[in-house]
């Protein structure tokens, strides 16, 4: 059973779920849009039964306590910040960052900037992040799948989305998400300020035009057949972005949602990582 915790930084208080021994080995999970840390529950349960302390943030804008107004708060380097924030927060000099969707983006951006604090790195669906540029540019494919993120960008996205019952939003999660879970995330995001917030993720990306480069730690890259949002031209061209041990997994028949619809497959992989790199 996961713990609730509170995290305090220089941000405000981030909510989260934790899960093992304190001082067992630091996993850090990032989630993401548009979900928060109860995505983690079936890995949070196998990582702390493996003797690790498993710790999942309700991210920026998420948590309550961190909420900031301002576009220009959700820009990359203020997620990156976070995810350095809570690692001081534990003492850990060195940790396994986990990320999933925009959760993903945080954690290449956090190894590819700061190696020596990331012992390993796993990402799911998103793949790296100048490898995504890339295919943006110039595969018809990849545009069409992220032309979503213009809608999520504009003025009614919160209107759009919460209409209705907040069909529109409801409707992003299928097929993939549990119901139970999908009714948290919508319950949350209803609260005042928070979808906004959320999506002010999508809207703080024009500050973030430039490339993370290379990532030098050893990355698990997991990627699924039926993922709508990242097709396979950025998934492939990933290899070329990771100068450190590199193990890439594709997920047949699998949707966007690799965690929460397939937790054993994934959980297996994660902790076939985890072994493989003690170091």
């Amino acid at each position: 059973m996961a713990e609730y915790i509170q995290i305090p930084t220089p941000a405000g208080k981030f909510d989260a779920l934790t899960s093992g021994p304190q001082d067992g080995r630091p996993v850090l999970l990032l989630h993401g849009f548009p979900e928060a840390a109860v995505e983690w529950s079936e890995q949070l349960s196998v990582l702390g039964a493996a003797e690790c302390f498993a710790v999942a943030p309700d991210q920026r804008g998420y948590s309550p306590g961190v909420r900031p107004e301002q576009v220009s708060d959700y820009r990359m380097s203020e997620l990156v910040g976070d995810v350095l924030a809570i690692a001081e927060h534990f003492g850990w000099e060195r940790f396994d960052l986990v990320g999933h969707d925009w959760g993903a983006a945080v954690a290449w951006a956090t190894a590819a900037g700061h190696p020596e604090r990331v012992r390993t790195l796993t990402t799911v669906s998103v793949p790296h992040l100048d490898a995504f540029s890339t295919a943006l540019r110039s595969d018809e494919d990849q545009a069409q799948r992220s032309a979503y993120m213009q809608g999520f960008r504009s003025s009614t996205a919160e209107k759009a989305l919460l209409a209705d019952n907040a069909k529109k939003l409801r409707q992003i999660y299928y097929p993939g998400v549990p119901e139970h879970h999908v009714d948290d995330y919508v319950q949350r995001l209803t609260e005042p300020g928070a979808l906004t917030a959320a999506l002010n993720w999508y809207r703080a990306a024009r500050y973030d035009s430039g490339g993370i480069g290379p990532v030098e730690v050893p990355t698990l890259y997991v990627w699924s057949t039926e993922d709508v949002a990242f097709g396979s031209t950025a998934a492939m061209a990933t290899a070329a972005h990771v100068t450190g041990p590199y193990r890439f997994e594709m997920l047949e028949e699998v949707s966007h949602w690799v965690p929460e619809e397939a937790p054993d497959s994934f959980t297996r992989l994660l902790l076939q990582h985890l072994v493989s790199h003690q170091a």
